[in-house]
């Protein structure tokens, strides 16, 4: 996505860390470098006022629900692959298999 148009930072670097910046999880450097170019590029800001309405809607419907203790290590260990550039694999190698489905119990007529 980019508006066409040249930007001190390129559309790809904002778009690529957006979340970091929805969730304040950057230096306040770089988020003056976001709002500025939320400022002169209108395609970037509708995607960022979009994943923030999704972040606050998925807040607002889940926000209070227990989530698995190791749940939040196994999706930081995601993003680094994929921000590594490693392949990840379709499947959590480290999941238990699923138990095979029982068969079921015969129907009486």
């Amino acid at each position: 996505m980019s508006c066409g148009e040249p930007h001190e930072t390129d559309c790809s670097e904002i778009l690529d860390h957006l979340y970091e910046f929805l969730d304040r999880e950057m230096p306040d450097s770089d988020c003056v470098k976001f709002e500025h170019h939320f400022e002169e590029c209108s395609p970037c800001l509708e995607k960022y006022g979009l994943e923030q309405a999704v972040k606050k809607l998925v807040k607002r419907c889940c926000g209070h629900d227990d989530v698995p203790g190791d749940l939040r290590s196994k999706v930081m260990g995601r993003i680094e692959l994929i921000r590594s550039g490693e392949t990840v694999p379709e499947k959590d190698v480290t999941a238990a298999p699923a138990s095979p489905a029982t068969p079921a119990a015969p129907q009486e007529s």
